[in-house]
């Protein structure tokens, strides 16, 4: 696997290697050792979470609080998707920008996407299977969301307006400055226990 530091370096964008003959392909989508030895740390993810949506879906962009906040390994198994990842650690240098990435079954990339971020995406292809690991179980009460169009994050979702398709949730999210609930840059929130309540 090679492992790549985006423009923001917490955020790692996984290619892994494939091998392939006329039979078809094998490859290797998670490996603990190698994903700890580059990042210097532990990850103990607990639960995986798939999708399937059609083309003009947007998810997002989600976050959980700690003591549920979430670090994500995504990756998009049939179809295409823009994934992107938002810095919302107020006081961090790379505060309130963002990566996106184009993830599909084709180049089966992948992005870690830690806490302290939020995340969402855009679906390109129709039947698209977006399918993510997370290091920490989902919980209601630590939920929260930025508004996918806040002007401040500036995001090219590359479709037009009138193409997406949103929950009603993620219709009503707030602007970045309007949100109180994010992170705080320089704080561990994977040793942090914090209260989302």
């Amino acid at each position: 696997m090679n492992f790549i530091r985006a423009t923001i370096p917490d955020v790692i964008i996984i290619e892994p290697k494939i091998h392939g003959d006329e039979r078809g392909y094998f490859m290797e989508t998670f490996r603990a050792d190698k994903l700890e030895e580059f990042l210097g740390f532990k990850i103990n993810f607990c639960q995986d979470n798939e999708s399937k949506s059609s083309r003009g879906v947007l998810r997002g962009v989600h976050y959980q609080l700690a003591p549920y906040a979430q670090t994500k390994l995504v990756r998009v198994i049939q179809g295409r998707v823009l994934d992107v990842a938002v810095d919302i650690r107020r006081g961090s240098p790379t505060f309130g920008q963002h990566i996106a990435v184009e993830l599909s079954g084709e180049n089966k990339k992948q992005v870690l996407i830690p806490r302290g971020f939020a995340h969402g995406f855009v679906v390109l292809e129709d039947d698209t299977i977006f399918a993510y690991k997370v290091d920490n179980y989902y919980n209601p009460e630590c939920d929260r969301g930025i508004a996918f169009d806040d002007e401040s994050l500036n995001i090219d979702w590359i479709l037009s307006k009138e193409e997406l398709n949103l929950s009603a949730k993620d219709k009503i999210q707030p602007l970045l400055k309007e949100t109180k609930d994010i992170f705080e840059f320089g704080v561990d929130y994977y040793t942090s226990k914090g209260t989302c309540a």
